[in-house]
C-alpha cells in the first residue's frame, strides 16, 4: 500500500510540474506586456506607493525586511520565476542568491537578467524542485518565496526542505495566498476555477500552514494578513481580465491562443470574485530555525 501511495504521489508531482511548465511558458507574453518582465507577483500598496511598478518593488522590500538580510548572507529563493526578486536582493542587500525553479525557460531568462544587471557573480539559477533541492543542509541564512509555494502539491515537503537548508537562526519568509477556510459547493467551484487556471493544486489555510511549519521545527511562526495592502493589485488584475476574457475566448476558438492562456485570463478574473467572497487572502508568513 505504501509503495502504491508513493507512486501515486510521484505521478501527481510530475503532472503538476507539467502543468506549471505549460502555464508559465504559455502565459509569459501576457505577464511581460500586462504585468512585468521580471516580477511575477502582486504589488504592495501603502501610503507612499504611486504606481504598479513601485508596488512590485515595495513587495520585494516587505519580504526582504522580514527575512532580515545582511551583507553576504546566502539566500535561497524558492520558485524564483524569471529572477526578479533574486536579482533585486543581490543589488539592494549585497547577498548571494541561489534561485530554483522547475520551469526551464525561466532559468534561461533569469540568468540573462542577472548578467544584464551586473550580479551574475552573486546570483545563480538552477532547474530544481524546491521540495528536494539537493543543496547542502544548513547552507542558507534565509529562504524566501513569493507566490510560488502555492504551486507545491505538498506544502509540508517544502517546509521540511526549507528547515533542512537553513542555518541555525535562519529565516523563512513566504508571501502567498492562503484560504480563509475549507470550502464546498459554489465557493469551492469558484476557488477551483482560478486555482486551476494558474496551475495551483491548492492553497493551504493559515492554520494548516502554520501548524505544518511548527511540526517541521520552526519557531517564531507568524502569518500576517496583508490583503488590504495588496487589494489594489488584485483589483487591477481583475479589471484587465474583465476586458480581456471575451477576446481571449474568441482568439482560442480561432486557434490563435491556447486553452491555457484563456485559463490564465479566467483565473485573473475569478481570483477577485473569490476575494469578494472572502475565501482567501494574501499573507506573509515568517519563521525562524533555532
Amino acid at each position: 500500500m505504501t509503495h502504491i501511495a508513493s507512486n501515486a504521489a510521484a505521478t501527481s508531482q510530475r503532472q503538476t510540474a507539467s502543468r506549471i511548465n505549460s502555464y508559465y511558458e504559455e502565459s509569459a507574453v501576457d505577464y511581460s506586456f500586462l504585468w512585468s518582465r521580471q516580477h511575477l507577483h502582486f504589488g504592495y500598496w501603502d501610503d507612499n506607493t504611486t504606481s504598479h511598478a513601485a508596488s512590485l518593488l515595495n513587495m520585494n522590500r516587505q519580504v526582504a525586511a522580514r527575512a532580515d538580510l545582511h551583507w553576504l548572507d546566502r539566500v535561497l529563493d524558492a520558485g524564483c520565476g524569471v529572477g526578479g526578486f533574486a536579482v533585486w536582493m543581490a543589488l539592494n542587500h549585497g547577498v548571494d542568491v541561489d534561485g530554483v525553479t522547475i520551469v526551464r525557460e525561466q532559468v534561461t531568462r533569469a540568468r540573462r537578467h542577472a548578467q544584464e544587471s551586473g550580479v551574475g557573480h552573486a546570483v545563480t539559477f538552477h532547474l530544481r524542485d524546491y521540495t528536494a533541492t539537493g543543496f547542502r543542509a544548513g547552507s542558507y541564512q534565509a529562504v524566501t518565496a513569493i507566490e510560488s509555494i502555492c504551486h507545491a502539491d505538498d506544502k509540508r515537503a517544502f517546509l521540511k526542505e526549507a528547515f533542512r537548508l537553513l542555518a541555525p537562526g535562519g529565516r523563512l519568509v513566504v508571501c502567498d495566498g492562503f484560504r480563509r477556510m475549507r470550502t464546498t459547493g459554489e465557493d469551492e467551484l469558484l476557488m477551483r476555477s482560478w486555482l486551476d487556471g494558474w496551475a495551483v493544486p491548492d492553497l493551504a489555510t493559515a492554520d494548516e500552514f502554520t501548524t505544518a511549519a511548527r511540526e517541521a521545527g520552526f519557531l517564531d511562526v507568524k502569518l500576517e494578513d496583508i490583503e488590504r495592502f495588496v487589494r489594489p493589485s488584485h483589483h487591477r488584475l481583475h479589471r484587465m481580465a474583465k476586458l480581456a476574457y471575451l477576446p481571449a475566448l474568441a482568439l482560442e476558438k480561432l486557434g490563435i491562443r491556447s486553452a491555457v492562456q484563456t485559463g490564465n485570463v479566467r483565473a485573473a478574473r475569478d481570483q477577485w470574485l473569490a476575494l469578494e467572497r472572502d475565501l482567501w487572502f494574501q499573507g506573509i508568513f515568517s519563521a525562524t530555525k533555532r
